[in-house]
Order: C-alpha cells, then sequence, then structure tokens
C-alpha cells in the first residue's frame, strides 16, 4: 500500500516522488512525522496577509472656531484660493477644489463666485492645503511561485518530496497619508473666522484612494457640524 495524502492539492502545484528501497517496506515513516509531520506538510499555499495598519481609512479632523464668527459663517460671497502644497498635476487640484465648493454650497454659500468674481473683492476667502506622504513604500514584486524539498531515510525505505506554492496575491501600492486644511478668512479684514483640518491614510491602487474618493471624505469630515448662521435658521 503507497503513503497516502489527505487534504486536496492541486495537482499543477504539487509534484511528489516516493521510492521505496525494500521490497516490504511498509505505510509510514517511523519516526520522521509523516507527510504534513516533521516535514511541514504541504499546506500554506499563498501569502499570509500583512495586518492592517490602523490608520488606513481611517478619517481623522480637527475643526476650529473664532470667537463670536458663528454670524458671520455660511451666507454671502465665498472666493476659494489653493495654497501651495503637493498635489501632483492641475486636474488633482480642481477635484479637491470641487469638493471644499460642494460643502461650501451646503453651508449656504453663494458659490457662484467662488473662482474670485469679476474683480475678486468682498465676502470671505478659504485657502484650501493639501499635502500627501507617504507612510510606507510599495511592496516589491516578487516571484509568484516557490517552494520547498525534503528528503528522508529510514529502515523502512526513503522518500523525497517537492511542494509548488503559487501566490496570485498582488504586490500591495504604497500607504500614502493626505492631509487637507482650510481656513476661511473675512477678505476685507484678513481675520481667521473658521479653521478645519483632516487626514486618511490610503494605498495606492485601491478605489479608495482615488482624488475623488479621498477629497469627498476629506471635505465632509472639514465641514462636518459646520456652524452655519444660516443653516442654523432653517
Amino acid at each position: 500500500m503507497k503513503p497516502t495524502i489527505s487534504g486536496k492539492i492541486p495537482a499543477a502545484l504539487l509534484a511528489i516522488l516516493a521510492l521505496s528501497a525494500p521490497a516490504h517496506a511498509q505505510p509510514g515513516w517511523g519516526g520522521m512525522g509523516g507527510w504534513g509531520g516533521g516535514y511541514g506538510g504541504f499546506g500554506g499555499y499563498g501569502r499570509a496577509s500583512a495586518p492592517r495598519d490602523d490608520r488606513e481609512g481611517r478619517v481623522d479632523a480637527e475643526r476650529f472656531l473664532a470667537d463670536g464668527a458663528i454670524p458671520a459663517l455660511g451666507h454671502g460671497r465665498i472666493t476659494l484660493r489653493t495654497m501651495p502644497g503637493t498635489t501632483a498635476s492641475d486636474r488633482e487640484q480642481a477635484t479637491f477644489e470641487a469638493a471644499v465648493v460642494d460643502q461650501l454650497a451646503k453651508a449656504g454659500y453663494d458659490i457662484a463666485s467662488a473662482d474670485g468674481g469679476p474683480n475678486g473683492e468682498g465676502g470671505q476667502l478659504v485657502e484650501i492645503t493639501v499635502v500627501r506622504d507617504q507612510l510606507e513604500p510599495a511592496e516589491e514584486k516578487r516571484n509568484p511561485i516557490s517552494g520547498s524539498a525534503t528528503m528522508g531515510v529510514s529502515n523502512r525505505g526513503s522518500m523525497m518530496g517537492l511542494s509548488l506554492a503559487y501566490d496570485a496575491t498582488k504586490p500591495r501600492g504604497a500607504l500614502v497619508m493626505t492631509n487637507m486644511e482650510i481656513r476661511i478668512r473675512d477678505r476685507a479684514s484678513g481675520t481667521a473666522l473658521y479653521e478645519a483640518r483632516a487626514r486618511i491614510a490610503t494605498r495606492e491602487g485601491t478605489k479608495a484612494a482615488s482624488d475623488d474618493a479621498v477629497s469627498v471624505r476629506l471635505a465632509g469630515a472639514l465641514f462636518e457640524r459646520f456652524p452655519s448662521s444660516s443653516l442654523a435658521a432653517r
């Protein structure tokens, strides 16, 4: 009787050559642990998932309100200005600006002249800053096929085993922290009325890391419970 292998192992991934020297060889390999014993078996196919970073996907935000600013917030004209940051392109910058403009409209502002209007004067000014930092580099490409070989000899015979594993998982993208800040000022005096900052860590190559997804989540956090006098009057 030949040794048996328990469990279902893809035939394309596993090749085993068993040599029985003496004609009286019996099942089992004595003290060597048998199949799946002392040689580590044939389990463990695929890469074990690395632990998820606690920062990934979570939005952290802080908000600051100037004393007596509530009556001035949430109405009238407002001009948008993007401050120097690390947005990679004009399209990326425009995506974050659009997310902020959407929140300004919900807060009650007149966004028809958010680009500054004919003269860029009057009303309030919202300053936007977006900065991105890499927390973890992307994983390097690796050989998807790995394996190991084992050999053993006992008074009952000898054996050779070859285990091949195929890992179809893709290397993970870089973990990037996106920081977004806004500051709303009275345009005439320059006085800061409202400030907020939010951040989120996302994995490059995922849907959650797209500019649209990140900008919407961060802008929403910046204006959460926004102290708008126009909203309070509704």
